[in-house]
């Protein structure tokens, strides 16, 4: 009866082992997957894009729950990921790319005739995505998030620089978006036309895997 055990239970392991290997590693069970959620895991290295979500602006206001800044229509980002676990856990990428398009910009700020750039400054930034959907970006150590405002007024252009230690956004699935909202920007230089505090609001949508044919939109899982 022993041996017949022992042969039972040496049996079982091999058909155990057998499923194991067979099955796909980085098919399930992964933070970021393409093909919906549960799907297949994003690869190490895939670089991830997203623009403004359609019909939607980014802005940067001068008070959380205010109307006056400066609004973009067009927005992209770029990143590329760097560690994606098993789920639950946290994804990690690398912020290699946050654009504005200035023509798409306006400033309704009195004394303020148009806006000449935004620039993103300081990258690459860290990028994290929790499985619960938190994303976190946060700046090299030593480093800190920084935007740089170029603003048209009537005595020529002035330069305004914001920054902040940190930001914090919302990923979803129903959309396949990230969000943030009214992220703490502190204008560190630039004239009395600058607002004291910039408040970030923008919704990208959706989060496309470039590096895979036909660009998959990415699920956090």
């Amino acid at each position: 009866m022993r041996t017949t055990r022992s042969l039972l239970a040496v049996a079982g392991a091999a058909a155990a082992l057998a499923v194991a290997t067979s099955s796909p590693a980085s098919a399930d069970g992964a933070v970021l997957t393409t093909g919906g959620a549960g799907g297949t895991a994003v690869a190490v290295g895939d670089v991830l894009n997203a623009s403004l979500a359609s019909g939607t602006t980014a802005t940067l206001y001068s008070s959380a729950t205010g109307t006056s800044g400066v609004s973009c229509t067009s927005s992209t980002f770029t990143a590329t990921v760097t560690d994606n676990p098993a789920a639950p856990g946290t994804a990690t990428e690398s912020l290699t790319g946050h654009s504005f398009d200035s023509s798409s910009c306006t400033s309704n700020v009195t004394g303020v005739l148009g806006v000449s750039s935004i620039t993103v400054d300081n990258l690459p930034y860290t990028t994290t995505v929790a499985s619960d959907g938190t994303v976190t970006v946060t700046p090299a150590a030593g480093s800190t998030i920084q935007t740089t405002v170029k603003l048209r007024t009537l005595l020529g252009t002035i330069t305004c620089v914001y920054q902040a230690p940190s930001l914090t956004g919302a990923a979803s699935n129903a959309d396949n978006s990230i969000a943030f909202t009214s992220q703490h920007f502190t204008k560190t230089s630039g004239s009395s036309l600058c607002f004291a505090n910039g408040y970030f609001t923008a919704k990208y949508a959706p989060v496309t895997d470039t590096s895979q044919a036909g660009s998959p939109v990415v699920s956090v899982n």
